[in-house]
């Protein structure tokens, strides 16, 4: 999963992605340097989606779903091509049958005790949910007791304008949802915002 993230750390949320949508969407995003794509299992005809993705993609991205919830998903979304998984939670059965599947996972946690159970279970990184109610001073504490190689990603409410503050609390990359794509944007407006994170992502860097 890091030699996914490692070239930039952004994780596209296509909540409301269709099929049809699919690649063009996922053209888009490449184009800019997105290599890991999400979409959540409470999107339209998702594991087709996925499908539509994995196939375009192959081995040059990491697609996979969000939103997962249950063990039993975690099948459907391999079957489907996908080989991330993604939850808003920290169930431990999920991410040992994700792991058990060979599937990357990125939990959701919320604080200390589910983000320790969570890697005891064998999370590859750590989703911090929700973002605003996670600020950075709440990131910078985690940071403080977490393993220092952990990925920490930020999801919820992540704009361009708000990225530096969680950059400089220790985040190691973000999951980008309705800022970067909502249900209704075209592929040229989904580029744009890809852009304009990537731009926000590389001046937090120092480049």
């Amino acid at each position: 999963m890091h030699a996914y993230l490692d070239p930039l750390p952004l994780i596209a949320i296509l909540r409301g992605l269709t099929p049809a949508e699919a690649p063009a969407i996922g053209d888009a995003l490449f184009d800019a340097g997105f290599r890991v794509l999400e979409v959540p299992l409470n999107s339209p005809d998702p594991l087709a989606s996925i499908a539509a993705l994995a196939t375009r993609f192959g081995g040059r991205a990491l697609v996979g779903a969000g939103t997962v919830l249950q063990p039993a998903q975690v099948a459907e979304v391999a079957a489907a091509g996908g080989r991330l998984i993604v939850m808003p939670h920290a169930d431990g059965a999920v991410i040992r049958a994700a792991k058990a599947a060979g599937l990357a996972c990125v939990p959701g946690v919320a604080t200390p005790t589910e983000a320790f159970a969570a890697l005891a279970a064998g999370a590859d990184a750590l989703k911090l949910f929700p973002a605003e109610l996670l600020t950075p001073p709440v990131l910078k504490a985690l940071r403080a007791v977490l393993p220092r190689e952990l990925k920490l990603l930020p999801v919820g409410g992540i704009t361009p304008q708000n990225l530096p503050a969680y950059v400089a609390a220790g985040a190691s990359g973000f999951g980008l949802g309705s800022a970067l794509y909502k249900p209704g944007d075209t592929a040229p407006q989904v580029a744009d915002h890809a852009r304009a994170f990537v731009a926000a992502w590389r001046a937090a860097n120092g480049g």
